[in-house]
């Protein structure tokens, strides 16, 4: 049970019980007055559990030891407990909310001419509706940062499996246009092609796996990216590849470069199967830089700047971790993606 509910109930009953049970003067209300206490104080102690009995609980126990003078709570205890009920139901019981303060501030505004119970009841309003507004409004936050994680995760998700499946399925469509166009291609080039399609899927069937099993987990590392540069190889790009050596990296930083690495090559299969690629990864200080650019094809047209979910995925990616991500035609009529992020992440 959380400390702050022992203290709170340890306060209510020493300050706001305890007094009047001791001055009641008559037996009965005595022991009437300490049943109640010992209620309330229970009450408060497993708030956490039960918000909504809890509350009625000390609403009903301070109501009646209030009528038998054993009491003087102006709700406080019951304002306590309200407000983690607020907190899970406030934004779902908007009418309820205005509701429950318009017929308190009502009951105050009416009782408040008489000096004694009037402030009893002006005091007890405030302190309810209070507590109702504020968990509401904390509630509300809550609610929000919490569908905010989730379409946060959904668009990670979402880049993965773009990128796991979308270089799948480039790489695959290319080693089946190229085998489909050698007219003359013998049983073993055919099989081993169709080998070489089979492993592709598998490679990408244990990816989506990793992502379903744990969509959380940071992805590959950047000793990935080797396989990456192989499997572009496989379908047929000249890929030639200066990765320099690096100090330690961040995991997810990592994960984040072999995923650009992943989408730009597969962009050069897709949209440039006959091009010359270069990949480049070095580090400058506190950045690692990534640099994926093809010679462009002969009968093609370059992917447009600007374009293309999967080149914004890369920028959502890399801004994510503090870093960028920019693309362009080059000069030689092919195209370039340069991404830098931070490699170590405070």
């Amino acid at each position: 049970m959380p400390r702050k509910n022992l203290l709170a109930a340890a306060l209510v009953l020493a300050v706001l019980w305890a007094p009047p049970i001791v001055a009641a003067g008559d037996w009965a209300r005595t022991c009437a007055g300490i049943v109640l206490a010992v209620l309330t104080g229970a009450a408060l102690v497993l708030n956490n559990r039960a918000p909504v009995a809890t509350t009625a609980v000390v609403a009903a126990t301070t109501l009646v030891g209030t009528a038998a003078a054993v009491c003087q709570d102006p709700m406080l205890a019951t304002a306590w407990c309200l407000y983690p009920v607020a907190v899970a139901r406030g934004p779902h019981t908007r009418r309820l909310g205005i509701t429950l303060v318009g017929v308190l501030a009502g009951l105050a505004a009416v009782t408040g001419v008489s000096p004694g119970l009037g402030t009893r009841v002006v005091v007890a309003t405030a302190a309810l509706c209070t507590a109702w507004l504020v968990g509401t409004a904390v509630g509300r936050q809550i609610a929000s940062a919490r569908e905010a994680e989730r379409v946060r995760v959904q668009l990670d998700v979402a880049r993965d499996v773009h990128d796991v499946v979308g270089h799948t399925l480039g790489v695959i469509a290319a080693e089946a246009g190229v085998t489909r166009g050698l007219a003359d291609a013998s049983e073993p080039e055919l099989r081993g092609t169709l080998a070489d399609i089979e492993s592709h899927a598998r490679d990408a069937l244990g990816e989506m796996q990793g992502l379903v099993r744990s969509l959380r987990h940071p992805g590959p590392t950047l000793d990935g990216l080797p396989a990456i540069i192989a499997t572009t190889q496989a379908a047929g790009i000249a890929v030639h590849a200066r990765l320099q050596p690096h100090g330690p990296v961040d995991a997810e930083v990592g994960a984040a470069v072999v995923r650009i690495a992943q989408e730009a090559l597969s962009n050069v299969v897709r949209h440039a199967p006959r091009a010359r690629c270069t990949v480049e990864l070095w580090e400058t200080g506190d950045t690692i830089a990534l640099r994926v650019r093809d010679s462009g094809a002969p009968g093609t047209t370059p992917v447009s700047p600007g374009t293309g979910y999967g080149l914004h995925g890369m920028r959502e990616r890399a801004a994510a971790l503090g870093g960028a991500v920019a693309w362009g035609g080059t000069v030689e009529g092919g195209f370039e993606v340069e991404a830098r992020l931070p490699a170590r992440r405070s």
